[in-house]
């Protein structure tokens, strides 16, 4: 067997505060408005990536687990985007390990597609800057954009490849927030974020206006974040994920990620408010709620949640750092 060079990289996922919910071209993952996420450290995945001249296609194992090849089509485009740059071999092993579970209801997507863009970077020795591989990362997944940096994050929407990126954004140093995952279902999506961008584009009435509303929102959320401003950050995102999730609703057919348990944890977050905790829902495509907070409130949450939901439910993060190449 014939090997050639090797890349490691590990790289998180992030959680939208303003969503990334639509497509421009389906191809470059261009997205129909800009995002701004937060990086979270307790979820992550590692990637080593070793092309061999042995290989006529790519072979990827996850969790130990050999991946089906007609499965690898976001991985295969990755891999081949560098691969054209040099003269190397064209295909390679592809090992991950996955350490966003299941049961945390957070896509793996993006911290895995950044791990594969940054470790096949290295190993075919190319010389890209982190906002050049944000591009890259957002060819295997929109998300994955964002989780090339740490912390907060702006994705720009771009109109085409090279204008599509990430960047980070300053924030305090002393700033620092929450992210306490309630999961209602740990299940596969009925309807995928993929299909459910599709639906809501073609048909609701109020996605031209959900698209003008999220980049209208950008500079404001850039400037709280700036600041340190947690009430406004907390204000926009829960209002910008209830916008979203509006579009689904006035779809033709209409449709909603929301369960019950998904109400019932809204309506503990108002009564929270009302009783002077300070906290704030977003939710992706998906029933499970995340919810936005600082530590002096976090144990007073999760008590409230107790009383509804059990403890292994309830998963707590942290901003997190931006991906490590090695």
């Amino acid at each position: 067997m014939s090997e050639f060079l090797t890349g490691h990289a590990k790289a998180h996922t992030n959680i939208a505060l303003i969503k990334y919910w639509g497509k421009a071209d389906s191809n470059l993952i261009l997205p129909t408005n800009d995002s701004i996420s937060l990086t979270l450290d307790e979820f992550y995945t590692e990637t080593s990536v070793k092309f061999r001249s042995d290989l006529k296609q790519n072979i990827l194992t996850i969790d130990q687990k050999q991946q089906p090849t007609n499965k690898l089509k976001r991985v295969n485009r990755i891999i081949k985007h560098f691969s054209d740059m040099w003269d190397g071999p064209k295909f390679a092993e592809i090992t991950s390990d996955n350490h966003v579970p299941n049961s945390a209801g957070l896509a793996s997507s993006a911290s895995a597609m950044a791990a594969l863009s940054g470790a096949t970077m290295k190993a075919t020795q190319t010389k890209l800057s982190l906002k050049e591989l944000s591009s890259v990362a957002r060819l295997g997944s929109g998300s994955a954009t964002r989780s090339i940096f740490g912390n907060f994050v702006h994705w720009h929407r771009g109109h085409d490849h090279d204008s599509s990126y990430a960047e980070p954004l300053e924030s305090p140093a002393e700033f620092k927030i929450n992210m306490l995952t309630v999961v209602i279902n740990d299940q596969p999506k009925r309807i995928s974020s993929t299909n459910g961008m599709s639906n809501t584009a073609q048909t609701s009435p109020f996605f031209k206006e959900w698209t003008n509303t999220a980049n209208q929102a950008i500079d404001e959320m850039k400037q709280a974040i700036k600041s340190g401003n947690f009430s406004k950050i907390g204000e926009m995102a829960e209002n910008n994920a209830m916008q979203m999730h509006a579009t689904t609703l006035s779809s033709n057919p209409p449709f909603t990620y929301f369960e019950p348990d998904t109400l019932k944890v809204l309506q503990i977050i108002q009564q929270l408010r009302h009783d002077g905790i300070e906290c704030y829902a977003t939710i992706d495509a998906g029933p499970n709620v995340k919810i936005i907070c600082q530590n002096n409130n976090l144990n007073q949450i999760k008590n409230s949640l107790l009383s509804e939901f059990n403890e292994n439910q309830l998963i707590v993060a942290h901003m997190g750092p931006g991906i490590k190449i090695y």
